[in-house]
């Protein structure tokens, strides 16, 4: 009899009626949502802060060109004032800081003719700022003493933007590129957390039943083969449901903490946002580059990702899943259980190491193209190439390599489990589970 759905149905309801998974569950998106608030909250704060900044020029080149901006003010102190007075009465006024610009006799000297004076360490956008309007500025009035328009070399100048376009007539840009890495990559380390955090709760799963002796009631009437499988996919499932009430309860959280504590989450990537926006504005048209970012996702082959993506994550999944139950059901408790994590471990973080630093660089060639068939790092590294339009006789050859080796390792890792699950008091070593492979 086929006691498969039966192993399934009890695996799941077991743990998804657990008290610990329930609170888990609800409370972990409250507190990565809440600490996530936090931080937007505190940055947002500092993005709205004003920063009023003393101008002492000593030099008298730079009177105009501090301009204020919303969250920053400039005063501009007489050129006369000591240096050792306006610190004290910017001290005084509990300004941000004093930029000190010495007196030049020529622009040779200017590298070392700026300092800025705080009480505490300032911030780095701040002084990038103040760094740029100096630099403008100095450029500008050394091309004016060489008798250069600056006006001229700024309308000369010419940008390039690159067609890339395939033989095939296939055209692509650098955004299509960054989509297409941001896809890959996200897909490969959602399989790797994926793998790691359910693989673990198999293999903690197994280790209880053994250790509470319920294992030898159930297998007596159970293969262990089915009660392997129905232990993975059942796990599987409780995994999934997680994910699911997670991106539901987040995406909730998200537009409650947005609209009723008023805080922008979007605040926490401001730095790493104004320098987006500064490229979008060098190169042209921000609305134009948003669209070209619409244009390469809806060129991305959707439907291949799709169900690759669907393919390779299961079957990576399940091949991993079976060696986690294996370790499980060998040991009878987790610390045992570390000298047969690396050997799984190891192939994971390589297919990382490959996907995110040879499949970005040369995702067609022999490094990527190799790793993307053997099956330990395929379900990674395939995600990763698939983006950049991987021939389907590959995609096909690479996932049927993947499922004849989760086949072999369901076979390889129930010897282990048919013999491990009943195996108590003794630490086992690689020597005597190659025994149990015989049995």
């Amino acid at each position: 009899m086929n006691h498969l759905p039966l192993i399934i149905k009890r695996e799941y309801l077991t743990k998804v009626k657990n008290k610990a998974f329930i609170i888990m569950t609800f409370l972990s998106p409250l507190i990565i949502i809440g600490l996530i608030s936090v931080v937007a909250y505190l940055a947002q704060m500092n993005n709205n802060k004003e920063r009023q900044i003393s101008v002492l020029d000593q030099s008298g080149l730079f009177q105009d060109i501090f301009k204020d901006t919303q969250n920053t003010k400039y005063t501009i102190l007489e050129n006369n004032v000591s240096l050792e007075n306006a610190k004290t009465l910017v001290e005084e006024k509990g300004n941000y800081g004093l930029l000190h610009i010495k007196k030049m006799d020529s622009l040779n000297e200017a590298k070392s003719s700026f300092s800025f004076y705080s009480e505490d360490s300032p911030s780095i956008s701040v002084i990038s700022n103040l760094d740029n309007i100096i630099e403008k500025e100095l450029t500008n009035i050394n091309m004016n003493r060489l008798g250069v328009n600056p006006e001229i070399i700024k309308t000369s100048k010419i940008t390039v933007d690159i067609v890339q376009e395939s033989f095939a007539g296939e055209k692509t840009s650098e955004i299509d590129s960054g989509i297409k890495i941001a896809f890959g990559v996200a897909a490969g380390y959602m399989l790797f957390m994926f793998i790691i955090i359910y693989g673990n709760m198999i293999m903690r799963s197994v280790i209880e039943e053994k250790t509470s002796r319920i294992i030898e009631v159930i297998i007596s009437s159970v293969k262990p083969v089915q009660l392997m499988l129905g232990k993975i996919i059942g796990t599987s499932l409780v995994g999934i449901t997680q994910v699911v009430i997670w991106i539901i309860l987040g995406s909730v959280l998200i537009v409650v903490v947005s609209l009723v504590f008023g805080i922008d989450l979007s605040q926490i990537n401001s730095p790493q946002q104004e320098v987006l926006q500064q490229a979008m504005q060098s190169s042209g048209n921000g609305m134009d580059k948003i669209q070209e970012v619409v244009n390469a996702f809806f060129n991305l082959p959707l439907a291949n990702l799709i169900i690759a993506f669907i393919l390779f994550f299961i079957s990576g999944y399940l091949l991993y899943s079976s060696l986690y139950a294996a370790i499980g059901a060998a040991v009878d408790n987790e610390t045992d259980t570390q000298q047969f994590m690396m050997p799984i471990i190891l192939p994971l973080i390589l297919a990382v190491y490959v996907g995110g630093f040879t499949v970005i660089e040369d995702p067609h060639g022999t490094v990527s193209t190799v790793f993307s068939f053997i099956p330990f790092t395929s379900p990674v590294v395939m995600l990763m190439r698939i983006p950049f339009g991987v021939p389907i006789w590959q995609q096909l050859l690479s996932l049927t390599i993947l499922i004849g080796t989760f086949m072999f390792t369901v076979w390889f890792a129930a010897k282990i489990y048919r013999v491990g699950i009943l195996m108590y008091g003794k630490k086992p070593s690689y020597k005597e589970i190659m025994k149990w492979i015989k049995y």
